[in-house]
Order: C-alpha cells, then structure tokens, then sequence
C-alpha cells in the first residue's frame, strides 16, 4: 500500500476522514461563491468529459470565490512554503473557468479537514508532493461549475440559449446578440443559479493556462516588494514573545531553574517552567533571547540521548550485519548467491540532517474568551494542529481558528505528528492566561533552536550485497537498512507501520523497480531520544542514494555502461522510469566523452533514476575532480515526467531547487553529537548550498497527459547519486559514507 494511503487511514486516527464528494454554493455580497470536492480514493477520475457533482452543502466554506470587481479567488487548501501550490492550483480553476490569468488571486483556506481535507491523508494537511494530484478532481470541477453558472445567469439575463454563449479570458459573450459581459457583473445573477449536477471538463488540446510556461507567479510581485504576510510578520495587539530552553541534550528535563537573573533583564514578563522547557516570555525577541541566555537550568538526563555519533554508528553497523525484520522477500537469495560469479558488497552511511527552512519555526496564539484560540503560522498539518491545540486547552477543534500564512520553506518541518511548536506556543499562553495575563503570544524559535531542535532526517545505515552471473546480469541483491522510525510512538503508527516495518524506511528500496530475480531487503529499527522526522523526499533520500550508488558499482563490475545496466534491469515493466533515464542520457549526450579538462583534472558523468510520490526522474551529473580531490559540479541535465505539467515553469523551479538541495546537503551537510550534545548550532557549521557550489541545471518536462503527480520533492533523490556516481566513473573512488566531505573530496 502507498504511503500516502498509509498516512490517510493514520489520519483517521487523528480527525474526522474529508467529506465525499459535493458541490455546494452561497451568495454572499454579490458574489458567485462554489465549491466541488470528489470522493476519497476516487482519484481514477476522468480525464475529460463529463464529471457528476453531488449534493449541496451549506457551510459558507468554498474554493473559488467570483467578486463584483471582476477578481476570481480561489481558497487554497495546501500551504505554499515557496514550491508554488497557490499558483498551480488557482491555474486548474482558471483553466476550466476560462478566466484571464489577471483576474486570479490565491489565498490560503481556512483550517477545517471536513471540507479542507488531503484526500491522501484524511485530514487537512501538505507533504507527500500530494497537493497538485490530491487537487486535480475538485478544482477543476469547481471551475467547470462556476463556469456554468456564469453562463446560465448570462444565458437568463439575455434570454438567449447557453449553448451559444462562450467564454474567453474573463469575459461572457453572445456573438449573435454582440452582447457580453465580466464575471464580475454577472456574479451576484450567477450566485442565484441552481447548483450544476454535470459539469463537462476540457480535454487536454484545449488547454490554454495548464502548461503555459509563460504565467507569472502569483506570489511574485509581493514576495519582492516585502508586502507578503509570513507568520514572523505577524502582531497582535498586547502581544508578546516568547522563546523556549529546552534541554540540550533528547529526551533530557527540568530538574530546577534558577530564573532571577533572567528576570532582571529589561523587557522580561515572566519565565515559565513547562513540559517543554521553560519559556521567556518578553515585550520583545530580543529581550527574551537575553532573558534565556541569563537562565541557570539544571537538566535531568537520566532518559537522555548520551552516545555520541561514532558510537551510533558503531551500533547501527553492528546491527545491520545480523537478520532483520523482512520488508520484501523474492526467490532465493542465498542460492543464487552460490551460483554468482561475482559478489559485490558495500555499506552505506547517511548523517542525520535538519531541515534548516530560511524561516524558523514561530507562531502567534492568541486564546478568546470562549476558551478556543486563534492561530497565526505557516501551517502545515492544521488537521493535526487544530486536535492538539484544543486539546491543550481544554475545548473542541472547531473552536480553534487557523490563520495558515506564507512560510519561508518546511522540507518536512512544519509537518510533524505531535504539532510541536505550536503547541508549545498554545501550553506558554495558557500558562500566562492562568495568571491572569490573556495575550497574543509569539514563539519564536532560533536558528540556534531550529538546527539543534531535533525532527532530523533520521541516521541511517544500509548494507548492501548483489550477485553477478557471467553474463554480468544481476541475479542477486540483499539490502539491510537500519535507522529509527519517526512514525513510531505517533497516530500514524497503527497503519504506517506493518508487521514491524516502518513504509516510510524502506520505501524505494523494498518495492525497487529493477528488477531482480531473487531478492530480501531487512529492516532494522533503533530506538533513540534524539527526534526524527520526515525530511524533503523522506525515505528516498536515503534509499534512492543506496541503490543507485551500488547498481553503478554493479555496472562497472560487469564492464556495463550504467545507463544501459539500468535499461536491461528496468525491462519493458517501468516505461516511465525508462522514459525519463533515456531522455536525460539523450539531452546529455551520454554517448559522447567529456572534453578533457585543460588542467588535467578528471572529468565523468554519472547517472541516477528513480521513483518517488508516482514521479519519475533522472539526473545526469557531470563532475569535474580536481588533482587536490575537489570536485566541481559543472552541469546536470534532469528529465521529470510528472504527468501533466500544469506550471512547466514550476515543475523547472522545483526540479532545480530540489537538485540543489540534494547536491547541497550531501557535500558536506550533517549533524553530529558528541556526548549526546548536538555540535552545529548555525550556518556556519551547517551549511546550506553556496550559490559557487550550484551547478547549471537544465530541466527537461516529459510531455504527458496522464494525472498530474508532484515535484516538490522527486527532485532530490538521484541528485547526489549522480554526482557520486560520476565521481567513481572519474576516479574509482566511492562515496559510501556521506556527507562527500568525510572522504576529503570537498
């Protein structure tokens, strides 16, 4: 089963599932106010033609709103921390209402999973590269319907037949009569309509906005100008902010506080000893950060994380050498091994990483006087926020209002399964209210916090055996995989977690689509403090770099070229994943030898192809090693197939962020613990991708009408793959233990 089926059925365990499939409509002011939403697990749906709508909903709640002033708004249900989502879902809708891209504006919905819901999850929520496909069905129904019903208010005001009426860039017209009209005047006549029950979709040759590489964004010119709400933004009336000591070393606790220094310090409110940690609380950022510094803590580390990173290693290594928990079995390995007629093996090593978003972690909070809370944050889970927050302070989820705003990047860190920085900022405020001091409270985390904070791409060891035949096929893989489960100990256990086995850990590695006549891969999960989270791609991160890294090792083993080792191992199974590997070796000129470097350098490509969230991509890298061991990344060449490209510029932007950010952390990007104390704590010991480090990166969009699925984060996978892999073909060396800069390559 899919992980993001997994995490739904989790999410059950959570909130209440999204509704099934609707149509609902209020005039409100004037205004043509719609929505329509499809039924979970019904995303089969058809590409075109007719698409059946059901039963009206009350609720004022909608996706796309038409005002008298001519402007369409539609109410985006994901958070865009910067990948772009409000832009490509305010597209469906303009596709299928034939709007002028002008007239679109995006604003994020309101926190409610009922109406709100990720069909992939259950609850409202943004990961998995979900947004586009979970978004598909509805959006476009909602835009086909409003569409409808502006033509049958025309069709009516007119007294002319609706099936000689059309509609073209935000304007309804009547050849015949020369009569014609905006959306916007014909709103409020629109809004009176009866609520369609069909509505017919356009087929993808009558496409004008979907796959146009020519829209601006609509963030664009309000991210430049600064005129874009983050939640760091944010200021309440009587508000004040808050920060949080918390015990540097996982799983460690207040043992005492020694807090008068920490009051004295001018612009100090209070300090708070809490579960969390002890907060704080300040007129302003600055003095609560004095405040802190000023604190004397005594921890209590008795169920703390004391190992250092050497020592985890040393475990996890050990471990991945015994039997684990079986994630895919096929065939006999052990046989076909006797018969092999070369063994390979190789162990691969993967540091913990943080997510370092360019906004930290922060929230204001503000309790009303019926006892719920308003939110101000960039919200990534609101169907896991809004449970956690009313749970804290004693009321229901309904009466906990999320304002989700702008967010300055996540990979992952926004969306935890425990809700944690904001309800941290919901236990400091109800604190404070229980003291008589009711106000709107900002935590603000560090970029100190945020890299030691924890929720990190977990460690991670794989231990890796293939057999060759004496043709050099490969007849043979044996995979041990040992790292923690962040899955483990949450709701989404019970469905994330099979028969011992975290999905979220092996997967690309256990459904591998190469195919193998006889294959096992085990999984082992450790148990530590330290708190691990999903982290831009998840698994695949890890999983993609083991298997393609050891299948180039395959390659050159047989004396194979890698592009041609992978197409015989895909077969004619995966044309999609073949597509993408032969487009990418072709816009590379994979036949064709490098021009020798003039200084004697050495100069190679690798190659890297997987699978991750339905999308397929490959990366050519071409590497340049220096006579020191310094590499330069000089070019790489991607081909994406993603389905139906609804923003080809986006999917471009993505596809090279995402190539960015997997080259970046592999070079020299980890986080390590001595003593169980984390030894980064900014960007100049965890460094992000330097602008000198980033290669030339050109993208290559395969033309496909099939349902569009994501790229948030398929990019990242077989990026360091490549790069490692050309290096190899370059040097002999491999890159088994990451970052690149433990083999003194960086």
């Amino acid at each position: 089963m899919m992980l993001r089926q997994l995490l739904r059925q989790a999410a059950s365990n959570v909130a209440e599932p999204a509704p099934s499939r609707r149509t609902f409509l209020k005039g409100t002011g004037g205004a043509l106010i719609i929505s329509a939403t499809v039924p979970l697990g019904s995303f089969a749906a058809e590409a075109a033609g007719p698409a059946i709508i059901g039963p009206a909903d009350p609720r004022p709640n909608v996706f796309v709103r038409v005002a008298k002033d001519n402007s369409v708004t539609v109410l985006v249900k994901h958070l865009d921390k910067g990948q772009g989502i409000m832009t490509g879902l305010t597209t469906i809708v303009a596709e299928e209402l034939d709007a002028d891209w002008s007239q679109m504006r995006g604003e994020h919905a309101p926190a409610d999973s009922k109406l709100y819901g990720n069909h992939f999850f259950g609850i409202q929520g943004t990961g998995g590269s979900t947004a586009v496909a979970n978004s598909w069905d509805e959006l476009r129904m909602a835009g086909a319907a409003a569409r409808l019903m502006l033509v049958n208010a025309a069709a009516a005001e007119w007294k002319v037949p609706a099936d000689q009426i059309s509609v073209s860039r935000g304007v309804v017209s009547h050849k015949p009569s020369g009569k014609s009209a905006t959306f916007g005047q014909l709103a409020e006549a629109a809004s009176k309509q009866p609520i369609p029950t069909k509505v017919t979709l356009k087929n993808p040759d009558q496409y004008s906005l979907i796959g146009n590489e020519t829209l601006h964004r609509l963030d664009h010119v309000s991210k430049t100008n600064g005129t874009a709400i983050f939640a760091m933004d944010v200021r309440r009336p009587n508000q004040v902010t808050a920060v949080l000591a918390r015990s540097p070393r996982f799983g460690g606790t207040v043992k005492s506080v020694d807090d008068q220094a920490a009051r004295a310090i001018p612009g100090v409110i209070d300090v708070l000893t809490l579960p969390v940690g002890v907060a704080v609380v300040a007129k302003n950022t600055w003095a609560a950060i004095k405040g802190r510094e000023a604190l004397s803590i005594q921890w209590d580390d008795t169920n703390a994380e004391k190992r250092g990173t050497d020592q985890m290693l040393a475990a996890y290594r050990a471990q991945a050498k015994k039997p684990g928990t079986s994630a895919a079995r096929k065939g006999d390995t052990a046989t076909a091994f006797k018969s092999a007629t070369k063994v390979i093996e190789a162990e691969y090593s993967f540091p913990y990483l943080a997510h370092a978003p360019m906004e930290p972690l922060n929230a204001t909070l503000e309790i009303k006087d019926d006892g719920g809370a308003e939110i101000w944050a960039g919200s990534q889970f609101q169907g896991i926020e809004q449970p956690v927050v009313a749970g804290i302070l004693g009321t229901t989820p309904d009466k906990v209002k999320i304002n989700t705003l702008w967010a300055g990047g996540s990979f992952g860190r926004r969306a935890t399964t425990n809700a944690d920085y904001i309800a941290e900022t919901a236990l400091i405020a109800k604190a404070l209210a229980a003291k008589g001091m009711k106000v709107p409270v900002h935590l603000v985390w560090t970029r100190e916090d945020d890299i030691q904070g924890g929720c990190y791409r977990p460690l991670v060891v794989h231990r890796v055996k293939g057999g060759l035949d004496k043709s050099g096929n490969l007849i043979a893989w044996e995979q041990s995989i040992v790292t923690q489960s962040f899955m483990a100990g949450t709701p989404f256990e019970p469905a994330v977690v099979k028969n011992g086995v975290d999905a979220t850990a092996v997967e690309g590695a256990a459904d591998m689509a190469y195919s193998v006549p006889n294959m096992a891969v085990d999984y082992h999960q450790m148990a530590s403090p330290v708190t691990t989270l999903w982290w831009r791609s998840v698994g695949h991160t890890h999983t993609a770099y083991a298997k393609e890294a050891f299948i180039e090792e395959l390659a050159v083993a047989a004396g194979k070229d890698g592009v041609a080792f992978r197409l015989a191992l895909l077969g004619d199974k995966h044309p999609r994943l073949s597509g993408v590997l032969k487009l990418a070796a072709e816009k590379a000129e994979w036949s064709k030898p490098l021009a020798p470097a003039p200084d004697g350098s050495k100069r190679a490509r690798g190659v890297a192809v997987h699978e991750s969230f339905q999308s397929f991509v490959a990366h050519v890298a071409e590497v340049t090693v220096a006579k020191d061991g310094k590499i330069k990344v000089d070019r790489v060449i991607v081909a994406v197939d993603c389905g139906q490209a609804v923003n080809p510029d986006v999917i471009k932007a993505q596809i090279e962020g995402g190539t960015g950010f997997g080259i970046g952390h592999a070079l020299r990007d980890q986080i390590t613990l001595t003593d169980g104390l984390v030894d980064q704590n900014n960007f100049d010991g965890y460094e992000p991708m330097r602008l000198s480090d980033m290669p030339e990166v050109e993208v290559h969009i395969v033309r496909s009408s099939a349902r569009p699925t994501g790229v948030g984060e398929p990019g990242v996978p077989t990026a360091a793959p490549a790069v490692a892999n050309a290096v190899f073909r370059a040097t002999g060396q491999k890159l088994h233990d990451l970052p690149f800069s433990k083999a003194g390559i960086v």
